[in-house]
């Protein structure tokens, strides 16, 4: 068994905190030292309460998704014999009422484009069932409820 830790670390700025007009920025800090700067969306509290230029909780469950699926992606290429040149994902999340009624991230579409090496690239279906195999794995996926959709594309290989 694994655990996880990070620190979430928020501090009044003296606004009017019953009036629930203060700042949702805050701070995410790591394992590693690393220190996230982290809000609330401004999709759901209106700036200036929110920092647009920080990362929001949906943003960082939907990159999760994403990094999680990316990593079991590569490892399995990787021992398979793929050498992936190039990854990249523009992983989105839909944010609506759920079959309960509570507002929820119902679905987040993973939008994977993979270059492989010019002599080690998979054919369509291998490149699919790659995927597959990295959604079976993914720890983060098989945590949620959220439906994950992926919809990979195979880009041409690279000299």
């Amino acid at each position: 068994m694994n655990n996880y830790k990070a620190t979430v670390f928020w501090r009044s700025d003296d606004a009017a905190f019953t009036r629930n007009q203060y700042s949702r920025h805050h701070i995410w800090r790591f394992d590693g030292g690393l220190e996230i700067n982290a809000s609330a969306s401004p999709h759901v509290v209106p700036e200036p309460y929110s920092d647009p230029a920080a990362v929001d909780p949906e943003e960082a469950f939907i990159a999760s998704l994403a990094s999680c699926h990316m990593l079991w992606f590569l490892s399995i290429a990787a021992k398979k014999g793929y050498a992936v040149a190039d990854y990249r994902d523009e992983a989105e999340g839909v944010m609506e009422k759920n079959t309960k009624g509570k507002i929820a991230i119902t679905e987040v579409i993973l939008h994977p484009e993979v270059t492989f090496e010019k002599d080690a690239s998979p054919d369509q279906s291998t490149f699919d069932d790659l995927h597959h195999q990295a959604h079976e794995k993914c720890f983060i996926a098989n945590s949620v409820k959220t439906k994950v959709r992926i919809e990979p594309v195979l880009k041409a290989g690279v000299q």
